[in-house]
């Protein structure tokens, strides 16, 4: 290219951003480049400022920009979960009797909520402490007083809480049956079914060993638990 063309080109560049300079203010990679060149032009005992300024700026807009996504990713997340347990508190109002309340159980709620296992466990007084039982209709498991909590804490002396989740390295057969090894992360709602009557424990069981984790929120789940007891107390009386 010859002087005249190159000189030209610059001239026609140059009335370009003169008739819309925004495109280039608008385009990081071209204002970081302008950036570079000046400061080539200053010489390396020359402070800028105002380089160092728009650094920090760009900085402090890419934290900002980081940010923004974490929490929109969260909200996204929160609303779907959100979702998720409304539809599965709707699929578990539509049953009209126990038995169909628990195959139900297993089946549609345990799909919606994404878990591969769900048992209710119940303390009883008439329990048998023989052989471990199916839990029938799949769902409810008799247990013997005192079961939930050891289960819960792990036979550990510490707080029994509302909601626990946790994940599991070994899988407890007596509560998830057997061939269920896959199991790797859990949520435990404890149950409480009014005056004079013994605790429950609402157990989901999922493969996904990050679907359960000690530090998550658990208002959901709080909510869910909440609302199935008292489905439980009409089938109870």
């Amino acid at each position: 290219m010859s002087a005249e063309q190159a000189d030209n080109t610059g001239i026609a560049v140059r009335e370009k951003i003169l008739a819309k300079p925004e495109v280039v203010l608008e385009d990081p990679e071209l204002m970081k480049a302008l950036i570079a060149a000046n400061k080539q032009t200053l010489g390396g005992n020359v402070v800028d400022l105002r380089s160092i300024a728009m650094e920090r700026l760009e900085a402090r807009l890419n934290r900002l920009e980081d940010t923004h996504r974490s929490v929109i990713a969260a909200a996204y997340e929160n609303l779907s979960g959100t979702n998720q347990v409304h539809r599965a508190i709707l699929a578990m109002m539509d049953p009209m009797d126990l038995t169909s309340f628990l195959q139900n159980l297993g089946s549609e709620v345990a799909e919606i909520l994404r878990v591969e296992r769900i048992r209710l466990m119940l303390e009883s007084e008439e329990a048998h402490t023989g052989p471990t039982p199916e839990p029938i209709e799949g769902v409810l498991l008799p247990v013997e007083p005192g079961a939930i909590d050891a289960y819960i804490t792990d036979s550990r002396n510490m707080p029994v809480r509302k909601v626990t989740l946790r994940q599991v390295s070994s899988v407890r057969e007596e509560v998830y049956g057997p061939k269920s090894d896959f199991i790797r992360s859990e949520a435990l709602m404890k149950l409480d079914f009014g005056t004079g009557r013994l605790p429950g424990l609402l157990v989901l069981g999922s493969e996904d060993p990050h679907q359960f984790r000690p530090n998550q929120g658990t208002e959901l789940l709080t909510f869910f638990a909440s609302v199935f007891e008292r489905q439980m107390r009409h089938w109870l009386n």
